[in-house]
């Protein structure tokens, strides 16, 4: 059993084996052919703290694309909204379904659930990462400009969440990220010394129109 929490977690060989088998069922699932059905006869448990339009409809989609059967649950739905611990949702859901996926704002939450639960866990988002977010951006970059090699990548806004998983994926691909962030909005610090440790070509820039100049892909935030 393997947790998908961030980007960092896995070697490049992992993520880019996950690229290439998810480009290969969108493929079949295009041409309209019987792609793998690798969920199918299980369920999955989607608890979202944090309300969502896009990953709650591409989770929910996805999941049932894939044979399963997504099951939603706010806070609300949930005895964690009523004082229950993250390690005895945990240790319930685990019982119940096959999986987890998780929308928090804090990040030692998933820690925690993931931690607990005896079923793979995948972070949906927290305060700290968005790791499906960037994998399926990186997706998208191969569909439109072939492999990440040697391209580059703007992002342009504050150093969130977002952010710091584009940073992580700098990493662990061989692909320029450009980064243009407000004064006193920049990423962690400890962050892009770990990622230009792992070997990330990261550049800084102050203006947006410099690091935007001759890239493939610019990425922004609200």
């Amino acid at each position: 059993m393997r947790h998908f929490l961030d980007i960092r977690d896995h070697s490049a060989d992992t993520l880019q084996a996950m690229l290439d088998h998810a480009a290969e069922m969108k493929s079949a699932l295009k041409a309209g052919q019987d792609g793998p059905r690798p969920l199918a006869g299980k369920s999955v448990a989607m608890i979202f703290e944090k309300p969502s339009t896009r990953t709650r409809v591409s989770f929910e989609v996805g999941i049932s694309q894939l044979g399963g059967t997504p099951l939603m649950l706010s806070a609300q739905d949930m005895q964690i909204g009523r004082g229950e611990s993250i390690e005895d949702t945990a240790r319930v859901l685990s019982r119940y379904v096959d999986a987890i996926t998780i929308r928090c704002f804090s990040h030692d939450m998933l820690l925690t659930l993931a931690e607990h639960a005896t079923v793979p866990v995948v972070n949906a988002l927290t305060e700290r990462s968005h790791p499906c977010q960037i994998m399926a951006d990186l997706q998208t970059m191969i569909e439109r400009h072939g492999p990440l090699d040697g391209q580059i990548v703007t992002w342009i806004g504050d150093g969130n969440n977002v952010a710091a998983s584009w940073i992580e994926a700098a990493a662990r691909f061989n692909f320029q990220l450009r980064i243009a962030c407000p004064e006193g909005y920049a990423p962690p610090a400890e962050l892009t010394a770990w990622a230009r440790a792992e070997g990330a070509d990261l550049v800084m820039y102050d203006s947006a129109i410099e690091a935007a100049t001759g890239s493939q892909t610019l990425v922004t935030d609200v």
